[in-house]
């Protein structure tokens, strides 16, 4: 579908314990992106947000300033592909 884009991201630096997976669902949901957010047992951060391409962009540069507790050092794009989903979901740690 032209204009959707899906990305997976793998956000790295101090990302847990500091709220970032509710931070990101809420600004996923307010730019109306579907898919989902975890912790991994590594201490990352994994997403996936999929919809309109310019919210997926948007998207992809908020993860990398993440909420004030966080210390972003790293947005890396670990997939690209066209799946859609429902709603946002907060995933178990995987």
């Amino acid at each position: 579908m032209a204009g959707k884009r899906t990305v997976h991201l793998r956000i790295e630096g101090r990302v847990q314990g500091v709220g970032y997976r509710y931070w990101a669902a809420d600004r996923a949901r307010e730019l109306h992106l579907a898919g989902w957010v975890r912790n991994r047992r590594d201490g990352a951060v994994e997403a996936v947000f999929s919809g309109p391409a310019a919210a997926v962009e948007r998207m992809v540069a908020l993860c990398a300033e993440g909420p004030p507790d966080a210390a972003v050092t790293a947005v890396e794009i670990v997939g690209e592909g066209t799946a859609a989903y429902g709603d946002f979901t907060i995933e178990p740690t995987g």
